[in-house]
């Protein structure tokens, strides 16, 4: 039928997870492809339970309902290969192959900062997440977080009140909404950002899911801010995500008698950073103006200088890499590289690296 029903039909396989996914899309390219495969030749990869599987495939009623509300709530199936989806999240281990969104990921959206915090959140905490988001959001910042109670709702309110861009990753599939009093807010997401999930279409909102989806809440984002959280909580495991990745972590001090701020206590101990204003956050990521001045000032780029500006991203990319990706002698790109750092939308950094400058 499509490719976006292919993958709603093969992930419905429950032992089919993203890894083995990503091999088999490596190998076959398509997921159609994957479905037309030999059954030893997938066994070869996943093993004989999931090549049975797909083998025995049928396009039931329940496919054909999810697949039908694709068209219905304007949800994207985008696979990691599809040039719509977000580059820089292809640069963490363990990517998910696929991503269900309503809405849409747009490139201004690399430079994004994740608010977390627990759901049981005091007004402090909800007045900090509000603030600090509204000054991401003003600063052209985009606000990722998880749609959750507490923090999260505080978050994605705090960026949509000054119109800003905000993209909330899901538990669930993103027909539905969790929790489900944020129907409003999701709309209004929706129409001022994204709505993310790897979870198929329908998947309820499980317990075992949300420790998945926090890798992508800390990966689409250049760094996490800690508001409120408990010692265990699932804000610690986006923190250790995020420590993976190589991401900054921000702590917001809280009172020591207080168990909504244990987690961010602790945290600061063991090495993240302690601040008590967004512009202290912006400042670390480099981000020195407003949207509306850095728009003011807009750079316009040749084509060759776009080509190259396409291949950069907030993470350090060598030289020689960069030359070997676009086929092209290193001299010619490094004069297009410094010429682009005349302009003041990349950086240099020791070792001929190179990243793109988003003051």
């Amino acid at each position: 039928m499509s490719e976006a029903f292919d993958f709603i039909d093969l992930l419905s396989i429950s032992q089919l997870n993203e890894n083995k996914l990503h091999i088999l899309l490596e190998e076959f390219k398509t997921p159609e492809a994957i479905k037309n495969a030999k059954t030893d030749d997938l066994n070869s990869l996943v093993g004989a339970e999931i090549a049975n599987r797909i083998k025995i495939l049928k396009a039931d009623n329940t496919i054909t309902k999810k697949y039908d509300l694709l068209a219905k709530l304007n949800i994207k199936v985008v696979p990691y290969y599809s040039p719509d989806y977000p580059k820089w999240l292809k640069m963490i281990d363990h990517f998910p192959p696929v991503l269900f969104i309503r809405g849409k990921i747009e490139e201004m959206d690399e430079i994004s900062v994740a608010v977390v915090g627990t759901r049981g959140a005091t007004v402090y905490g909800k007045n900090i997440a509000r603030n600090f988001a509204g000054e991401f959001a003003q600063a052209g910042v985009t606000l990722v977080s998880g749609m959750a109670r507490g923090i999260d709702t505080e978050a994605h309110y705090g960026a949509l009140e000054n119109k800003g861009r905000t993209i909330a990753v899901l538990g669930c599939g993103v027909d539905i909404c969790y929790p489900p009093e944020n129907k409003k807010l999701m709309q209004m997401i929706i129409k001022n950002g994204a709505i993310v999930s790897e979870f198929n279409i329908g998947t309820p909102p499980l317990a075992k899911n949300f420790p998945k989806r926090n890798r992508i809440v800390s990966g689409l984002s250049r760094a996490i801010v800690a508001i409120e959280a408990k010692e265990k909580s699932g804000v610690m495991n986006t923190v250790n995500w995020a420590v993976d990745q190589n991401k900054d972590v921000f702590a917001i001090p809280g009172n020591i008698y207080s168990r909504t701020s244990s987690g961010t206590n602790r945290l600061i101990k063991e090495g993240a950073i302690p601040v008590t204003s967004a512009a202290e956050i912006l400042e670390s990521l480099g981000v020195q103006h407003t949207m509306q001045e850095r728009q003011a000032k807009q750079v316009v780029l040749t084509d060759t200088e776009k080509i190259i500006w396409d291949k950069l991203s907030s993470e350090p990319i060598y030289l020689d890499i960069l030359s070997e990706d676009l086929n092209q002698p290193t001299g010619f790109i490094l004069n297009i590289l410094l010429g682009l750092e005349i302009k003041g939308v990349v950086k240099q950094l020791p070792g001929m690296m190179f990243v793109k400058n988003f003051k």
